[in-house]
């Protein structure tokens, strides 16, 4: 997972629009805060993206199977009438009835 809490800070140069860097320093907002928490999230969401896309034949294969086979153990739940697939369960199975 990503984890950038407690990585040290590294002075860097950042070209900004000068009206709103102007305004945000009007509003008392500490910039340097401000884009490091914005980056930080651009970057994670990013990065899922990417992993997404990499592991999307895995994805695929997995709700196929799930689709075909169900999930695992779903047929000795006792909270829910779906086999996980979206097929109903057999009329006549015993299953608890919790109130």
């Amino acid at each position: 997972m990503l984890n950038f809490n407690d990585a040290p800070k590294k002075a860097t140069n950042l070209s900004l629009n000068s009206k709103v860097l102007e305004m945000a320093r009007e509003m008392g907002m500490n910039v340097s805060q401000t884009v490091d928490a914005l980056l930080a999230k651009e970057v994670e969401r990013r990065y899922w993206e990417q992993w997404a896309e990499q592991n999307k034949e895995a994805i695929e294969h997995y709700n196929e199977r799930i689709r075909n086979e169900g999930i695992w153990g779903a047929k000795y739940r006792t909270f829910a009438r779906s086999l996980g697939d979206g097929r109903e369960a057999p009329t006549g199975t015993s299953r608890k009835k919790v109130a």
